[in-house]
């Protein structure tokens, strides 16, 4: 199925590994031209040197920024229009699950939860979206299961996530006619370095466990799986969807 997605520019934050890498290289594989955005690594850099490799220099960029903070964004923004001249696609992909346990955390644990699983979404569309308004484009944020349904996970984080998919379909309304406006929330995705990567390291048994008790597929989702969506969601193929949250989790939401 041809997507349409030749040159296209797609900025992906939060894209260094895991879910924002993969989608890149979706991206990347339908002829789209990506910005890969993260806050500065080894790893960023790694990312962007072997997608280089696989597709040209030419295809991929490196955006260093900070998307829980306001002039940061000024300023890659500046960069990409400058390199760009415009913007078509934009996922919203920072996020951080590890907080803690209690039933309400600290001031300090839930304002640093809020900043990277919210604010970094809230602030990107604000800096992003004219950009957008003028390219007819799409924005889509990644979400998670946590914000549909309560599973257990730390209360500041499913908050957060719960907060985008609602900020997601208001915005939705308000600019339908110009940008199309979506999320994906997944379920339990495994990739190196990942908390559920760390979890199989110190106690395989008991996690493929948890996965086969709540999981009806009674598996793990990979970064692949949410790409593939993802690039479906922000093509043509799909310009009648906005305002939607896809869940990817393996069957297990639950809510009707």
């Amino acid at each position: 199925m041809n997507l349409g997605l030749q040159n296209k520019n797609v900025l992906i934050t939060g894209a260094s590994r895991g879910i924002g890498f993969a989608i890149a290289e979706s991206f990347l594989k339908e002829g789209a031209k990506v910005m890969l955005v993260s806050r500065g690594s080894e790893q960023l850099k790694e990312s962007v040197s072997l997608l280089r490799d696989k597709f040209g220099d030419s295809q991929v960029e490196i955006g260093v920024c900070d998307c829980a903070n306001q002039e940061s964004l000024k300023s890659l923004s500046k960069k990409i229009i400058q390199k760009w001249l415009k913007i078509d696609i934009i996922i919203s992909n920072v996020g951080d699950g590890r907080s803690v346990s209690e039933a309400i955390p600290s001031d300090m644990e839930w304002k640093k939860s809020w900043s990277n699983n919210f604010e970094s979404a809230l602030l990107t569309s604000r800096i992003f979206l004219p950009f957008l308004q003028k390219s007819k484009g799409c924005l889509l944020f990644i979400s998670s299961i946590a914000g549909v349904e309560a599973f257990g996970a730390p209360v500041n984080y499913s908050t957060a996530k719960s907060a985008i998919i609602a900020f997601s379909k208001n915005l939705s309304r308000k600019v339908a006619e110009d940008v199309r406006v979506n999320v994906i929330a997944p379920g339990n995705i495994i990739f190196p370095g990942s908390s559920w990567d760390i979890k199989m390291q110190k106690n395989p048994l008991d996690t493929q466990e948890i996965i086969a008790n709540s999981v009806p597929m009674k598996r793990f989702g990979m970064p692949d799986e949410i790409a593939d969506a993802v690039v479906f969601i922000c093509s043509d193929r799909a310009k009648f969807i906005t305002g939607s949250v896809l869940v990817i989790d393996g069957g297990q939401t639950v809510g009707v």
